[in-house]
């Protein structure tokens, strides 16, 4: 039996500001030390998008003004036996930054405003250079 016995849902945000979106590497497993979007698991009785924009400030003490709902990807991990370690379904939005400056938290190890369409040979979690692609097309228009 693996040890995982239903996925969890999370959601997560690309924010930009002067062009440029936020990156964070994470600190925690799932996903230790990779690059992604800032966002985390959605409470009960929470909306994705109030879940997102909660997250932000706890992960990082910024707010942001969402603009849509870009895509959802799911996290799958297996373990050395095959069982299911991790499975999320993350609920990726885009959005325009509204105050705040990074802080850090013991979920995030840095942070890293990037070109979304270039965002460099960073050890990244699973499609996130489309998601940057489509939430920079969304926040543009």
């Amino acid at each position: 039996m693996s040890a995982v016995q239903r996925p969890v849902l999370a959601a997560s945000i690309a924010v930009f500001r002067a062009g440029k979106v936020l990156l964070i590497q994470r600190a925690k497993a799932p996903a230790l030390g990779l690059y992604s979007l800032p966002g985390g698991r959605i409470e009960a009785g929470e909306t994705l998008r109030d879940g997102v924009l909660r997250e932000l400030q706890e992960e990082l003490a910024l707010e942001a003004e969402l603009v849509g709902f870009v895509d959802h990807v799911e996290h799958i991990e297996a373990d050395e036996t095959g069982g299911i370690r991790a499975h999320a379904v993350i609920a990726a939005f885009c959005g325009h930054w509204r105050s705040g400056e990074p802080v850090p938290s013991d979920e995030v190890s840095d942070w890293l405003w990037v070109d979304p369409h270039a965002p460099g040979d960073l050890p990244m979690t699973r499609r996130l250079p489309e998601i940057l692609a489509r939430a920079a097309a969304m926040v543009a228009r």
